[in-house]
C-alpha cells in the first residue's frame, strides 16, 4: 500500500489504474461498496486499484469552525483501504485551489495527472467548484476522454442507507452496536499517549490519555475497549471518556486503563476500539466511591472482553 498525492506525482506503475473516489471517512458499509466494486473492477482488468481520498474534509475547509465530526485519520483510513484490497491511497488536499477546479477541469485532471483508466463513486457523490459535478456529468465527460465512470447505489441496513451521519448519530447517543454494524468494526480513536496528571495511578488504575482533536465526540461516558499498541499488539481494557466531572478543573480526555500491562506508553501512537457503552459520566462525592465504582467498570468491562 502507498500513499500518492498528485504534487509528487503518480508513478507509471499506478498509472490507467480504477480510481474509487469519495471522502470516504468512516469507510462504512456504503463506503466499502464503492472501493469493493473498484477493487474487483481492477482485478479483472489487471490494473492497479487506486482510493482517492480529501484531507481535509471539504467541510471542514468550508467551515472551519464547525464541531468536530471525523469519524477516521488519514493514518486510519490509509489501513483500511489496504485490507479492502487497494493497491494505493490518493490524497487530494482540500485547499482553496482545488474548492475553485470545476467539475469539468477536475475530470480532467483524473485522466491527465492520475491517469485514471476508470473511476467508482456512489450515485450522491458531487464535486467540483459550487459541487458543479455528478455522476452523469463524470460520465459523459469521463467518456470523452477515455475514462469509464460507474456509480455504486447506497448501501441498505435497517430500512434506510447507511451513511456517516447515521454512524455519528449512533456514536452521539452512544449506540455502539449500531455504529458497529454501520462501520463494520467498533469505532477508534488514535493519537500519541499524553502525560496526564496521574491521578489515575494515584488510584490505582494508570491510563493512557488521549486528546480527542477533531474526532466525533461519542457520548461521554465509560467504555469497554481494545487497544492497539504501535507493535500491533492487542489489549482488552476500560476507558473514561468525558470531562472527568469529579475532579477540577474538567478537562476532556480519552483516559484508558488497559488490563494486565504494566509498560511505558508516552509519546507512542495507540489506537483506542471503542466496543461497549458502559455507563454516563457521573461526578463522585469521594473518592472511595469513584474507586469502588471504576472497580465495578473494570469488572463488567472484563466479563465483556475477556
Amino acid at each position: 500500500m502507498e500513499r500518492l498525492s498528485l504534487a509528487d506525482g503518480v508513478p507509471e506503475r499506478f498509472r490507467g489504474g480504477i480510481v474509487a473516489l469519495g471522502n470516504f471517512d468512516g469507510f462504512h458499509l456504503g463506503h466499502q461498496a464503492v472501493v469493493g466494486r473498484a477493487v474487483a473492477r481492477a482485478a479483472h482488468e489487471r490494473r492497479p486499484a487506486i482510493v482517492a481520498t480529501f484531507d481535509p474534509h471539504p467541510v471542514r475547509y468550508f467551515k472551519p469552525d464547525c464541531p468536530p465530526f471525523r469519524l477516521t485519520s488519514l493514518d486510519q483510513r490509509e489501513r483500511l483501504f489496504a485490507q479492502a484490497g487497494a493497491d494505493a491511497m490518493l490524497v487530494f488536499p482540500f485547499n482553496a485551489g482545488l474548492a475553485a477546479t470545476s467539475a469539468e477541469d477536475f475530470v480532467r485532471l483524473l485522466t491527465s495527472e492520475v491517469g485514471a483508466a476508470g473511476v467508482v463513486t456512489g450515485e450522491d457523490f458531487t464535486f467540483g467548484a459550487r459541487r458543479g459535478g455528478n455522476v452523469q456529468l463524470l460520465r459523459e465527460v469521463g467518456a470523452g476522454l477515455g475514462m469509464a465512470a460507474e456509480a455504486v447505489a447506497p448501501v441498505q441496513l435497517d430500512g434506510g442507507p447507511v451513511s456517516s451521519s447515521r454512524v455519528r448519530e449512533a456514536l452521539k447517543a452512544g449506540d455502539m452496536a449500531t455504529a458497529t454494524r454501520l462501520l463494520t468494526r467498533p469505532f477508534a480513536i488514535e493519537g500519541g499517549v499524553l502525560h496526564g496528571d496521574k491521578r489515575g495511578r494515584e488510584l490505582g488504575y494508570p491510563t493512557a490519555n488521549l486528546e480527542l482533536g477533531r474526532y466525533q465526540r461519542p457520548a461521554y461516558g465509560i467504555y469497554a475497549v481494545r487497544v492497539r499498541l504501535d507493535d500491533g499488539s492487542e489489549h482488552a481494557g476500560v476507558a473514561s471518556l468525558g470531562i472527568r466531572p469529579t475532579f477540577d478543573p474538567p478537562k476532556e480526555l480519552l483516559e484508558t486503563y488497559i488490563f494486565d500491562f504494566a509498560g511505558d506508553l508516552y509519546g507512542r501512537t495507540i489506537e483506542v476500539a471503542l466496543h461497549d457503552y458502559l455507563r454516563s459520566e457521573e461526578k463522585f462525592d469521594s473518592l472511595d466511591a469513584l474507586i469502588g465504582q471504576m472497580r465495578k467498570d473494570e469488572a463488567e468491562a472484563r466479563r465483556l472482553l475477556l
